[in-house]
Formats: structure tokens, sequence, C-alpha cells
């Protein structure tokens, strides 16, 4: 009896964390398809608000830009967080490596708006000294965005590596397999769905970073985040209710892929060969 109440219990309050955390979106979705502009108001059902969203350069060179930028970021965080990582796990005796760890994992705790700050001070800094930047667009967001995705990558990746067997790695290094080859043959696939997490982590922080972005970006780049922000201080409009329509379909849809393929990848690892 005890058992069942428990269970009970636990069931209506994961049915409550979940109507908390969705029925926003689903009352977002809802109001996308609402005929009339003001958002308290609803006018009958209609989709001219996805057509007027298509409709709209800004918006759409926003999403570009933020989108190109989330790729670049979370690609580039990859490669340096896992670099970072595999030195953490691996090279335990290295000179340095609790200074390594604790600068990859500062911008975990660090305010954005230190962050955004300090960054922007570099770029003004280089400017002065080598002249690049010239101006802050696309690029600075870019290697600012890496920054801090970076250290997400590097946690999320070295608790995978931390579960690797060490012994088959040797064994293929016994048989004559360079370290690299072994990194790359064994090491990789053991660890890509851990990859895979690390770069769909960076690509959501990069797309929805609002405070960095703003530091060291220029007038002629805006990110999605930034014209969201602009436009939600003058008064929700239901193209912004599209927009997010849209943004979460692809993100659920995406998400539903990757954790597909991660779970078609972690049984064929736990396969008995």
């Amino acid at each position: 009896m005890v058992r069942l109440k428990a269970h009970g219990f636990s069931k209506t309050m994961l049915m409550l964390g979940m109507l908390f955390l969705y029925l926003p979106m689903v009352v977002l979705i809802v109001y996308s398809f609402n005929a009339s502009r003001l958002v308290s108001v609803w006018a009958g059902f209609s989709t001219k608000w996805y057509g007027a969203l298509l409709a709209n350069e800004q918006i759409l060179s926003a999403v570009w830009m933020s989108l190109r930028i989330a790729f670049y970021s979370a690609s580039m965080a990859v490669c340096l967080g896992t670099l970072c990582a595999f030195v953490i796990t691996r090279f335990k005796k290295m000179r340095g490596r609790t200074l390594l760890s604790s600068m990859i994992t500062a911008p975990l705790v660090m305010p954005e708006v230190i962050t955004g700050l300090s960054l922007l001070l570099l770029f003004v800094q280089m400017a002065q000294l080598i002249g690049w930047p010239t101006d802050r667009g696309m690029a600075t967001i870019w290697i600012a965005h890496t920054t801090f995705c970076s250290a997400y990558v590097a946690v999320v990746v070295s608790a995978r590596l931390r579960e690797v067997d060490r012994s088959i790695e040797e064994a293929a290094m016994d048989l004559g397999c360079t370290p690299l080859k072994t990194f790359f043959v064994i090491t990789l696939p053991v660890i890509a769905p851990a990859l895979v997490s690390g770069w769909l982590l960076a690509f959501t922080l990069s797309l929805d970073d609002l405070v960095i972005a703003s530091f060291v970006s220029g007038p002629g780049a805006t990110t999605l985040p930034m014209v969201v922000f602009s436009s939600v201080r003058m008064g929700v409009s239901p193209e912004i209710n599209a927009l997010a329509t849209l943004i979460i379909a692809a993100v659920s849809v995406i998400a539903f892929i990757a954790w597909l393929w991660m779970r078609r990848a972690e049984k064929r690892r736990l396969r008995p060969h």
C-alpha cells in the first residue's frame, strides 16, 4: 500500500513538472495560429503570421546568421573541448593539469555579463595592437561562443572518456596501432554519442545566447535572440510566436533523431560479439 501511494505521488509530481515546463510552450504554439495581433484576444484560427514571418527579411537574416554561428561554434567547440577532455583524463601526471581543468570549468560558473565584457575588452585591445578585428561581427561572436561552449563539451566528453575501457586501447597499441590511429579507430567510435551530445548542447547554447552576443556584436551583426529581445520590448508579436513554434518543432525533430541514433549506437556497443 505504501509503495503504491509513493508510486502515485511520484507520477503526480512528474505530471505537474511536465505541465509546468511544457504548458507555456503549448500556449505559445496555439497563439501562433491566432488571427488577432493581440496576444490576449483569440480571434480565430489563422496561419497568416507564418506568411508574415517568411516575408520578414530582418528575422530571416538573423535566423540565418544565428544558425551559421551556432554551427561553426558547436563544431569548433567539439574539437577544442574533446582535446581538453582527452588531456585532462589521460595525462594525469601532466604539470599544470589542475590549472587547465580549472580554466576549462571557469566559463561554467562565470556570469555571462563578465564573460561578454572581458571578451569585448579583449577584442578592443586586439584591434589597437594588431588591427584585428576592424569591426565586431560574425567572427567575434563565433570566437566568443566557442570560448564558453568548449567548456560544456569538455565536461560531457571527459565524463564519457573516464568510462572507456583502457585495455582495448592498450591491446590495439600492442598490436601495432599508433596512438593517433588508436584514437580514431577505437576511442572515437566509443565516445561518438558524447560528441553528438556535446555538439547539440553547444549548438543550443550558441543559438540561445543573448548577453555575450550583445557585447561582442557590431551594427552589421544581429543574432536571432537580439532581434527577438528587441521585438518583445515593443510588445509580443504573433510573428515571434510563429518563429518560436518553428524552432520548437525543428529542435524536437533533431533531438528525437539524435536520441534514436545514440540509442542504436549504444545498443551496438553493448551487443556481445
